[in-house]
């Protein structure tokens, strides 16, 4: 069994932004594939980050104005959270106000696993890898660790 693993690096947009990763992590197992001769496997997705997530689903327009209102229903950004109570707590002069982030992260994932499938990602027609700015604009990294056979 072979295992790599890289980090890919992305400077995010102000607020609630969604991203398609498809395309460099499909280079990277397509890489991965050509060094090792591994056919098949498995790529483990991970934020690195407690106000981004991931998601495997459709990118599509609509569908991300979408999300971004359920998420903002969710976990409305001017809501009252105590971890917005900076006063209290220890916290760096910079620190956010960032509560409805993380709590959206929370509802969402850090990591995805999917599988390599001879030598290529094993992703549904529509299917894409999402990661979702909650917090931007920052620079953001995600961890990509591919092992195969």
């Amino acid at each position: 069994m072979q295992i790599v693993h890289h980090t890919l690096k992305r400077n995010t947009d102000s607020g609630i932004e969604i991203y398609d990763l498809t395309p460099e992590i499909r280079e990277k197992v397509t890489e991965f594939c050509h060094q090792t001769g591994a056919q098949n496997g498995q790529i483990l997705v991970s934020s690195l980050h407690t106000t981004t997530a991931l998601a495997v689903n459709e990118y599509e327009v609509r569908l991300l104005q979408d999300l971004k209102v359920w998420l903002k229903t969710l976990a409305p950004p001017m809501g009252s959270y105590r971890h917005n109570d900076l006063h209290l707590r220890d916290v760096p002069e910079d620190e956010p106000i960032n509560a409805h982030s993380h709590l959206m992260a929370i509802a969402l994932s850090n990591s995805q696993v999917i599988p390599l499938v001879n030598g290529a990602l094993g992703l549904g027609q529509w299917q894409s890898v999402l990661l979702f700015e909650l917090d931007g604009p920052r620079s953001r990294s995600v961890s990509l660790q591919i092992w195969g056979i």
